[in-house]
């Protein structure tokens, strides 16, 4: 499947494809993490699945009364175009705290069932303690390398909770990996990404928590 059919969290799309949550990482110094002004990050090269993703995410925070913003309307489009060094990326953080930002929610496709190239073990996802720049870093193949999504089947996407509170480490809060298979249709693709993400967030009392 062609990288243009895929979404950078996600997507291709979806019918009656399956969503399942494989394995959450939640940060063991953190028993619960509100945040007041969060940016939303979707990493692909698909513009028009970028924003929808981004929108519909804004709407649930938005429903709980949580400021967010999208990378979209944040970022210029040379920001994606071009690859970023690292201190390009913590001037961004920077700027990010400069705005009152407090937290980022960064979205990606990582892997698929090819074990050999992509997949992720739990224990690498437990090793990784690095902020959203490294993160971002190490993603960037998802606009600049041909071959990222050639023999994806099942896609591995992963959803990040960053920090960047000026009072603490501006690192990893949460990470999320969900498998999605037999895509066929966004609309629900996406759907059912975003309800899984906030209802796993709720449990650990991450931002989207139980009243």
């Amino acid at each position: 499947m062609k990288k243009l059919l895929v979404f950078a969290f996600i997507i291709g799309v979806l019918g009656c494809s399956s969503v399942e949550m494989v394995e959450n990482y939640k940060n063991p110094d953190i028993v619960l993490f509100d945040a007041y002004k969060v940016l939303i990050v979707g990493m692909t090269d698909n513009a028009e699945v970028r924003k929808d993703f981004e929108t519909r995410f804004k709407k649930e925070f938005d429903k709980r009364g949580i400021e967010a913003m999208r990378s979209i309307d944040l970022f210029d489009v040379a920001f994606t175009n071009t690859k970023k060094t690292e201190e390009e990326l913590d001037q961004l953080e920077e700027q990010l705290l400069d705005k009152g930002f407090d937290a980022i929610m960064f979205s990606k496709v990582s892997g698929s069932e090819n074990k050999q190239t992509f997949r992720k073990t739990m224990s690498e996802l437990q090793s990784f303690y690095g902020g959203f720049k490294d993160d971002y870093l190490g993603s960037q193949g998802v606009f600049y390398d041909r071959d990222y999504y050639d023999q994806f089947k099942v896609y591995h996407a992963e959803t990040s909770l960053y920090c960047i509170c000026v009072d603490k480490e501006r690192a990893l809060i949460w990470r999320g990996a969900i498998d999605i298979t037999d895509p066929k249709k966004i609309d629900k693709t996406l759907e059912d990404y975003i309800k899984l993400v906030v209802r796993a967030m709720e449990e650990q009392d991450l931002i989207f928590r139980n009243k």
